[in-house]
């Protein structure tokens, strides 16, 4: 230890959330050190005072119901986790105002399209207001690892969707639905859609102008707004699935909107709308998300590759130069049931738009696992 009297001895306490604190220093401790780290401009270090509140019983608890409100992202999510599990009703309250749960029926069903199984589910979600009572609706999608790509003995599909392989994807949120015309008016103060209705998804938009609204949504809310990755809308789509579709062997026009005079397995054939129809008219996958198969294609962040040789193993966005034309996914009410498959891709050029080309926004969340609980 240093002669040197204006250096901190052994035993002083110092503010905590100093990287590095002075050598023989301690941190200050207590409710007060976790106070004062809560404050700290550093993330890492009010995520981390946050889980050392977890000793200091119910001041430690008001903390972390405070830390609901903190400005990060990151923050509040950790801050979530840790409360999550409690069931008294102290933390009822910022929940519902912050990450509410919406529920949910999630249908399966055969290769003649007829209902086999229907459970109950539900999901968290945090709304975004973008004025005048518009809302933007983000799930939250548990990280997980799925087989990417469809096998050979999958009806319908080619080259282009293998090899299948896996894929690692972290926690992060995406719009229950496609952006609606009223959300991209309200973000860019005009509609270019045909099928015109408030809450019918945006069409006939093309890559630059989406990712100039993802730019637009950043900078209205502070958070960090994107086309979902290839990986990523994929594994959102299935939400856990392994079949052809999020319902199962095959489609039918009760459940998606696409041209059903072409059907796929043994469904038979059904309506063809010819148009796109409001969000939400079809039932959900198991993350309880709306009209990820048909309606309009959705377009992701990724440049178009032949097949997945070399593609992530990490769920990032393949958004190397040199091709002029963008992943689009999950078909739409122009096109066959085969499309809508939850493997099928496509693309378009990256300047093109036409009336069945839509999207919907992602926004990524990485947060530390934390051992312990409440």
């Amino acid at each position: 230890m240093s002669d040197n009297q204006n250096e901190p001895r052994e035993y002083d306490a110092v503010r905590g959330g100093q990287n590095p604190p002075p050598i023989d220093a301690a941190v200050l401790g207590g409710i007060p050190g976790v106070k004062s780290r809560l404050a700290s401009p550093i993330v890492e270090v009010r995520i981390a005072a946050l889980s050392e509140a977890l000793k200091y019983g119910e001041a430690g608890l008001d903390l972390i119901i405070q830390a609901l409100q903190d400005e990060s992202m990151q923050v509040k999510f950790a801050a979530y986790l840790l409360l999550k599990d409690r069931d008294d009703l102290k933390t009822k309250p910022p929940f519902q105002d912050y990450l509410p749960v919406f529920e949910f029926d999630v249908i399966t069903v055969d290769a003649y399209g007829k209902e086999n199984s229907r459970r109950k589910s539900s999901a968290h979600y945090f709304r975004e207001d973008l004025g005048n009572g518009v809302v933007l609706e983000m799930v939250y999608i548990p990280g997980g690892t799925f087989m990417m790509g469809s096998p050979t003995t999958e009806a319908g599909s080619g080259h282009h969707e293998r090899p299948q392989h896996q894929v690692t994807i972290p926690t992060f949120y995406i719009g229950k639905y496609p952006i609606t015309q009223e959300q991209w008016e309200a973000v860019t103060g005009y509609n270019p859609s045909e099928f015109r209705g408030a809450k019918r998804p945006v069409e006939k938009v093309s890559w630059g102008a989406v990712r100039s609204f993802c730019q637009q949504l950043s900078e209205k809310t502070g958070k960090n707004y994107n086309l979902p990755s290839e990986a990523e809308w994929e594994y959102a789509c299935r939400a856990g699935t392994t079949t052809a579709f999020h319902f199962g062997e095959t489609i039918t026009p009760d459940l998606v909107n696409y041209q059903g005079y072409y059907p796929y397995a043994s469904a038979p054939k059904g309506l063809d709308r010819r148009e796109t129809t409001p969000v939400g008219s079809f039932p959900p996958n198991g993350f309880g998300l709306y009209d990820m198969h048909g309606n309009v294609w959705e377009l992701c962040q990724d440049y178009w590759h032949d097949n997945y040789n070399g593609a992530s193993s990490f769920g990032s966005a393949w958004d190397t130069t040199g091709c002029p034309n963008q992943v689009r996914r999950g078909g739409s009410w122009d096109y066959d049931a085969v499309d809508c498959r939850a493997a099928n891709r496509s693309y378009i050029l990256g300047g093109d738009s036409n009336r069945n080309l839509g999207f919907r926004v992602a926004a990524l969340l990485r947060l530390p696992v934390f051992s312990s609980s409440l």
